[in-house]
């Protein structure tokens, strides 16, 4: 079920890009297998340039494993998400569909626009982006509310400028006693 939505969803962004389907088509037949957690997602490239479920006991020419957070960080970060991915065999391969996957973008208002119009589509994405915008500003005021109240008003946590002031404290006191322990030890009489 997963593989069939997660295929299907690639497939209509490739549909609308002839430039990723047209890099894609030179490892036509190829077979690519995507891991993150415990999805295992193992896809042949079709003659047009778009994905088909691998059979079981095809060889996969490359193989790439991703974080386990991999859908967030698809969402929140995605330069850290190919960054953090192991990939073993053919690095051309592979290198091409970073290339098709880092550059596919979803456009959302299009697809909005053939079921609702153009207008609603505008208006829905920009209240939606408005939105999102919101509850990110919320969440991370939340945050930093929630840190101010554990270090000023509990004391669950350090203070930055407590924990720096303690580290400059130490050492100072290392400092001087390794000053202490150089005068102890010429003033200690030498024995032969």
């Amino acid at each position: 079920m997963f593989n069939t939505a997660a295929f299907g969803f690639a497939n209509h962004l490739l549909a609308g890009e002839d430039w990723a389907r047209q890099r894609l088509l030179a490892f036509s037949g190829q077979t690519a297998e995507l891991q993150f957690g415990y999805a295992l997602l193992r896809f042949t490239i079709s003659k047009a340039g778009l994905l088909e479920e691998a059979d079981v006991a095809a060889g996969a020419l490359v193989r790439i494993r991703l974080a386990d957070d991999a859908p967030v960080r698809a969402l929140a970060d995605r330069p850290s998400l190919f960054s953090s991915a192991t990939v073993a065999g053919s690095a051309e391969f592979a290198e091409t569909l970073g290339f098709v996957f880092r550059n596919l973008r979803w456009d959302v208002e299009h697809d909005l626009a053939q079921l609702t119009g153009d207008v609603f589509a505008r208006r829905a994405l920009h209240l939606a982006v408005a939105l999102g915008r919101w509850q990110g500003a919320s969440a991370r005021n939340l945050a930093t509310s929630i840190a101010e109240y554990l270090t000023e008003e509990e004391a669950a946590l350090v203070p930055r400028r407590a924990l720096a002031s303690f580290c400059s404290d130490v050492d100072a006191l290392r400092d001087d006693l390794a000053r202490l322990e150089k005068r102890v030890d010429r003033l200690a009489p030498r024995r032969c």
